[in-house]
């Protein structure tokens, strides 16, 4: 039982312990959202920055390329058909490209062919892409660019499967400017490789990062992917060792590789958990080959959120721990009397109708009510006391006629049924005596015609032998539900109750003359015949019995089923005898049905059955002084138990 202190307790308190956490869920819900939001805008500004500078870088290189290939120093450089090498050599230095040559109108037909930079600078047109060179392209220039360009990939967890060991592929800033000189025409072709470009990776960190090094920690990082290989990173996998040659997840791989997609969510990267940005980057070709990525660490931002939950919650603890205190004293005044008026109750309720609440202190409306309800008490232990000495009045009253009323009852139902039973059994004999007499008559002027039939008719009546066979047929049926009849109208001339039987072995034999109708329905029949004293029944009579509830089982189950039979040694009364208990597992009996199971003329088969066969199985039983009863088995199916007493 909640107290009332309890309920007000709760009445003033459920706004606060209840919508409370729920505005605080809510807004910290918004809250973080909105804060995530955040977090993607600035990796999103990171990731541009980021794509301006390599942008810059590409245009920057094919602009500076422009430049030399139409300066007067380029011109006056070459030599014959191609430019001095020192001059060459000085011009890549300058430049910082990692290769630089030139390509006379008439050896560029190739290389146009193949790289879509130069084909576009060969028609006039300068430019720069990123391009991804094969080893073979990287072995056919200077400076051991195949050698950089290589590297060992680093097994990593939740990238895509690949048999792949090493990367051999270069990303290079690709740029190629038509050369129109006065007898010299041509393209020039520079280009920086990216691959463990640990400076030009490093300065894109420090454009958007605003240098981190120097602060000491390491707030973000960037880093460039040949597919998803990383070639070029400032993330570590230890202290002072680069994740070169690991490897994205395969769902950020799907989404920005194959999707063409920018990621912009967390990630995890190496051996963390960063806020990242993923940019595709395209070749020439318009293929997506790489990507190009920014982020910085989740944890610090995930602890703000913790430490903003926390304070939130501890706030809310402290503000809910000092409520229900002060809440409690104020209402002290309220409580006290109503934990009075509730304990006086509770006694009366046990009842002491003399306990009274008393003088709570209180003169407003609380005080009202105890007063008040004291006064009720007074009169309802003086109307209890008045009620009681009725009611034990009117109790022994009751009693008195009570006890008359239940005798007169019982006899007039013992001999109301007797009287029912007499007139019923007599009215029934006498029907069915006169209904077999008149019956017979006719049947035997059938069969004396059906035999004069098949004189007169001679070698002829085989034509309706068929005909004639079907009416001795039904002539024979109609003698049997007959005989059925006289011997349920007149049982005496048809027993033997001075007989003793062993049930075991007649139980045995009976089945065996069933054994077909059990078969046909594939009945599995079990027996628990142990030997057991002899009762006094007609054996006969007794089979029939048996037979009766086997058929009316098996019919029951229909195709299939389980049949036991099972003998028991059963006093009654104190009077021994033996009981046998015929259960199947069929649907059982009807609860309406099985006031009416015994009764005559009663079945559940119409057009099939008389409803005479447990009628005469009852009036055999008990005409041997024993009892048949039906009854459903809790697991299913109907059970009939036959109990006969010994024999003398």
């Amino acid at each position: 039982m909640i107290s009332v202190r309890l309920r007000l307790l709760i009445l003033a308190l459920a706004p606060l312990v209840v919508l409370m956490p729920l505005l605080l869920l809510l807004g910290m819900t918004r809250w973080t959202e909105d804060y995530d939001k955040v977090l993607a805008a600035n990796v999103q500004s990171d990731l541009r920055i980021a794509e301006q500078y390599l942008s810059r870088i590409m245009v920057r290189t094919g602009d500076e390329l422009s430049g030399v290939a139409g300066s007067v120093a380029f011109a006056e450089a070459f030599s014959g058909e191609v430019p001095d090498r020192t001059f060459m050599l000085a011009k890549r230095a300058e430049l910082r490209l990692d290769f630089l040559y030139y390509l006379p109108a008439g050896s560029s037909a190739a290389a146009a062919q193949r790289w879509p930079v130069i084909a576009a600078a060969a028609e006039g047109h300068a430019g720069s892409a990123l391009d991804i060179f094969p080893p073979d392209a990287l072995a056919s220039l200077p400076r051991n660019l195949a050698g950089r360009a290589r590297i060992d990939l680093i097994a990593t967890p939740a990238a895509a499967p690949s048999d792949r060991r090493v990367e051999e592929r270069g990303m290079v800033v690709h740029a190629a400017s038509p050369v129109s000189l006065p007898g010299h025409e041509g393209v020039l072709v520079g280009g920086i490789l990216l691959n463990s470009n640990l400076g030009f990776i490093d300065a894109i960190n420090a454009l958007v990062y605003l240098n981190p090094e120097t602060g000491g920690t390491r707030q973000g990082t960037a880093t460039l992917f040949l597919d998803d290989v990383r070639i070029s990173t400032n993330v570590r996998l230890f202290e002072d060792v680069r994740a070169l040659g690991t490897r994205v997840s395969a769902s950020v791989r799907n989404a920005v590789l194959d999707e063409g997609r920018t990621w912009l969510d967390r990630a995890f990267v190496v051996n963390d958990w960063y806020i990242s940005g993923y940019l595709p980057l395209t070749d020439s070709f318009g293929a997506r080959v790489g990507m190009l990525y920014v982020g910085f660490l989740e944890a610090p931002f995930a602890e703000a959120k913790r430490a903003a939950y926390l304070w939130m919650m501890a706030a809310f603890a402290a503000v809910l721990g000092l409520s229900a205190p002060v809440f409690l004293w104020m209402a002290k005044g309220i409580f006290a009397p109503l934990e009075r008026m509730t304990h006086t109750m509770r006694r009366v309720g046990r009842g002491n109708l003399s306990a009274r609440i008393g003088p709570v202190g209180a003169h407003d409306e609380i005080g009202q009510v105890a007063a008040h309800l004291d006064g009720l008490l007074d009169q309802v232990q003086d109307r209890d006391l008045k009620l009681r000495a009725w009611a034990e009045e009117l109790e022994d009253r009751v009693d008195t006629r009570t006890a008359e009323l239940r005798e007169a009852n019982a006899k007039l139902e013992e001999t109301y049924r007797q009287l029912v039973m007499s007139e019923k059994l007599a009215s029934i004999g006498e029907i069915t005596a006169g209904v077999a007499h008149e019956i017979n008559n006719p049947m035997a002027v059938i069969q004396g015609n059906v035999e004069v039939i098949r004189m007169e008719l001679g070698e002829e009546a085989g034509r309706v032998e068929t005909e004639l066979t079907l009416i001795d047929r039904q002539i024979l049926r109609m003698e049997a539900i007959v005989g059925k009849l006289l011997k349920f109208a007149r049982p005496a001339e048809f027993s033997d109750c001075g007989e003793s039987v062993d049930l075991a072995p007649l139980v045995e034999d009976s089945l065996l003359l069933v054994e077909h109708a059990l078969h046909k329905g594939a009945v599995e029949v079990t027996t628990d015949l142990p030997a057991l004293p002899q009762v006094a029944i007609d054996a006969g009579e007794m089979q029939q019995v048996v037979i009766n509830l086997v058929l009316n089982a098996a019919q029951a189950m229909g195709e299939a089923g389980r049949l036991s039979l099972v003998l028991t040694e059963t006093a009654r009364d104190g009077q021994p005898g033996v009981a046998l208990v015929v259960r199947d597992t069929g649907p059982g009996i009807a609860p309406d049905h099985l006031p009416s199971i015994f009764d005559p003329f009663f079945t559940t088969r119409r057009g099939e059955g008389t409803g005479l066969g447990l009628s005469i199985s009852q009036s055999i039983v008990q005409r041997a002084g024993g009892l048949i009863t039906a009854a459903n088995a809790p697991e299913g199916g109907a059970v009939f138990t036959v109990w006969l007493p010994t024999a003398g």
